[in-house]
């Protein structure tokens, strides 16, 4: 792996001020970041959560007493590093709306129906290889009042440690396809057209399961000239 960090990575991700997504206005520093050397302690810190990953977290269809509504499908790929080797025994955490585009969460009060039968949470640990793969229902669009008939497209959360518990990376992944793509300020605050399609996941009809479940793949580049688009960077 590369020990020089590529600062031109950073032209791949989203500006901290994109003024179409109104809420980043208030979140953005106003003022230029200082960096922080990170100190030992942080750099060797524990990892957060690894421990826990149990057999079935990482099927989202699974978790509770009946199937939930929906259309499911599979999701896998590799977390990969900027020379495109698999990074192992990495923690991948998703979360997302349900197929009717609702969340389970206080704030949420899109009149949808809630599953009971679908919380939209999972996690897993990534193989030797880098490998890593999920089961669970495809979200459903939803509106988030951003501005006048505000739509976010269908996508999945994904956040994923690293080694210390400041290693933690979050993006999104899309369905291909999809009509909201040119009306979305989060998609479109990444200004690169090239590192945009980097969040749009694959059709992967070789490891599709016949009559079961549709199968998307996703690769996560954690930097580099090609790397993911990622929120906290």
């Amino acid at each position: 792996m590369t020990f020089i960090y590529p600062v031109d990575s950073n032209n791949a991700h989203p500006a901290p001020l994109s003024p179409e997504y109104k809420s980043s206005i208030k979140r953005a520093p106003s003022k230029p970041l200082i960096p922080m050397r990170h100190t030992l302690s942080e750099l060797t810190g524990p990892v957060y959560g690894h421990e826990t990953v149990r057999a079935g977290d990482s099927d989202l269809t699974v978790q509770h007493k009946g199937e939930p509504l929906g259309e499911r499908i599979i999701v896998h790929g590799h977390v990969l590093d900027e020379d495109g080797r698999g990074v192992p025994n990495t923690l991948v955490e998703i979360w997302q709306a349900n197929a009717c585009g609702r969340y389970i969460h206080v704030r949420d009060q899109h009149p949808a129906p809630l599953d009971p039968n679908f919380t939209g949470a999972g996690r897993a640990q990534s193989d030797a290889s880098g490998y890593y793969r999920f089961v669970t229902i495809k979200p459903g669009a939803y509106p988030w009042g951003n501005h006048h008939n505000a739509w976010r497209p269908a996508h999945i959360h994904f956040s994923v440690f690293g080694h210390s518990f400041i290693s933690r990376l979050v993006t999104q992944m899309y369905f291909p396809g999809d009509p909201l793509f040119p009306f979305d300020p989060i998609f479109n605050a990444v200004a690169d057209e090239k590192a945009r399609a980097r969040m749009i996941s694959s059709f992967d009809l070789e490891n599709t399961q016949p009559e079961w479940a549709l199968c998307y793949r996703f690769d996560i580049v954690l930097r580099g000239r090609n790397a993911t688009p990622m929120e906290n960077n």
